[in-house]
């Protein structure tokens, strides 16, 4: 019985098996696994101090920073005592044992002799939404999704590393996640090891700090796949960097798959030292482009199949989808919690998603959304467009040829930009304000009865706002 009750405290053991349905809800199951179910309650310790052993120190440091409080207040239900989390690491060989088992006298020091590979050395917890079969596919990121799929089935390949790049929102986690899903489930043989450049360096400050770099070493090089999401946090860093490189280079030499991913590329990469530069470039580097309008507009339409299980008798208006493909070009996350909102917000008041619900749902995201387009880059299009030098757009020549582009332009100007009208005049050779708005009304005239002029307009709105 004494193995059950705190020693000073009402938490028993029992109430903390009974506590696991409500963690895992409060953390989700990926979390509960990966940091919640590997700890055990010991006690309750003078002062209020619940004891928790855990399999390392990282982890239990991890566990201290990330679910504390939520550890702290669940305890506090049971005992009010409860004040402070204490968390050891869990020793074996220090509990009491029968005389039969004990260890042999003549060899102590063996039996305190834990390997690197009885320390746990979790992943980061992967999101399950981040999979293959969720992810769009269009020409934007074709090829890292290639790439990706080739890496993911385990296989030797004949590039390594596999470097991601690309902006926020661009798909190189979901990729990273993917990969690591696949592995796991398609050979569980492998040891894959999933994390950011933050936790490997904190991993690594914190076996300087415990004077336990051989394990930290040696845990490392342990690993068949080792998965790196947002490298460009090491950049600066020194020690990390030398240990990086290190670690990298044993991997290698072991054939070992490394998987990289960053915001930009190596070379790009700011106080990132020129070795690791050089060895991340020695595999293949792969660029998730910004997303099309049809890819966008793919994200939305595969996102709408999914809520229709959750949303089956919401309807929405044709053209809602092109809408905010249209709107939001500029990172998918925002694309899709756009539609999560809107379809959360139209099933809570029981209206069907109209243009006028959606914009009035979305004013601020499709306001911060909207891309701040220069005269500058108009008339750059609208050159290219007409096959025309950019110097005689601006330029002082009136020939049909060149006046109207240049009025295609300034109409553009005044409907994509915040300029005014003679601002927009000075930027194209220091015209007058009259000029500009009688350009303006010419092409608005022409929209209506010129198709070739209206379909102009279209191409170069679409092209620019993309």
């Amino acid at each position: 019985m004494a193995e059950k009750v705190s020693e000073l405290g009402k938490m028993t053991k029992e109430h903390w098996g009974a506590m696991q349905d409500q963690l895992s809800s409060s953390v989700g199951e990926n979390n509960y696994k990966t940091w919640i179910a590997p700890i055990d309650f010991e006690r309750i310790e003078a002062g209020g101090v619940a004891v928790f052993t855990v399999p390392t120190n990282f982890f239990g440091t991890y566990v201290s920073q990330h679910y504390g409080d939520l550890l702290l207040a669940k305890l506090s239900l049971i005992d009010s005592e409860v004040s402070r989390l204490k968390f050891q690491v869990a020793n074996v060989d220090a509990r009491p044992r029968p005389a039969a088992q004990a260890a042999p006298a003549q060899a102590p020091a063996q039996a305190q002799v834990a390997t690197p590979q009885a320390e746990l050395l979790p992943s980061a917890p992967l999101d399950t939404r981040f999979t293959f079969d969720r992810f769009v596919v269009g020409k934007p990121n074709e090829l890292a999704h290639a790439a990706a799929k080739r890496v993911a089935e385990g296989g030797q390949v004949t590039f390594n590393p596999l470097f991601l790049y690309g902006g926020v929102g661009l798909g190189k986690t979901h990729l990273m996640h993917a990969i690591a899903h696949d592995l796991k489930n398609n050979r569980p043989d492998l040891n894959v090891l999933y994390l950011s450049a933050e936790q490997f360096m904190y991993r690594f400050v914190q076996a300087l700090r415990e004077r336990r770099m051989m394990d930290f070493k040696e845990l490392f090089r342990s690993v068949d796949v080792l998965m790196v999401d947002d490298v460009q946090f090491i950049a600066g860093k020194d020690s990390t960097q030398e240990e990086f490189f290190h670690t990298f280079n044993a991997l290698v030499d072991q054939n070992k798959q490394i998987i990289i991913s960053a915001d930009r590329a190596p070379d790009e990469i700011k106080d990132l030292e020129n070795r690791i530069r050089s060895r991340l470039q020695s595999g293949l580097v792969v660029d998730l482009h910004p997303t099309d309008y049809e890819l966008r507009l793919g994200i939305l339409q595969s996102k709408v199949m999914t809520y229709r299980e959750q949303y089956p008798s919401l309807q929405i208006d044709d053209g809602i989808l092109e809408f905010l493909a249209h709107r939001i070009s500029t990172n998918v996350r925002v694309l899709e919690g756009a539609l999560t909102r809107l379809f959360a917000f139209a099933s809570l008041v029981g209206q069907p998603i109209t243009m006028e619900l959606t914009q009035d749902c979305l004013a601020d995201v499709l306001r911060a959304s909207d891309r701040k387009i220069s005269i500058e880059e108009i008339q750059r299009k609208v050159a290219e467009h007409y096959h025309i030098r950019l110097s005689d757009l601006i330029g002082p020549k009136r020939v049909r040829n060149f006046a109207r582009p240049r009025q295609v332009a300034m109409y553009l100007c005044k409907q994509l930009t915040a300029r005014s009208l003679p601002e927009i005049g000075r930027r194209f050779g220091g015209r007058d304000h009259t000029t500009v708005m009688h350009g303006v009304k010419r092409i608005e005239e022409l929209r209506i009865k010129d198709s070739q002029i209206a379909d102009d307009i279209e191409l170069l709105r679409r092209a620019l706002e993309a």
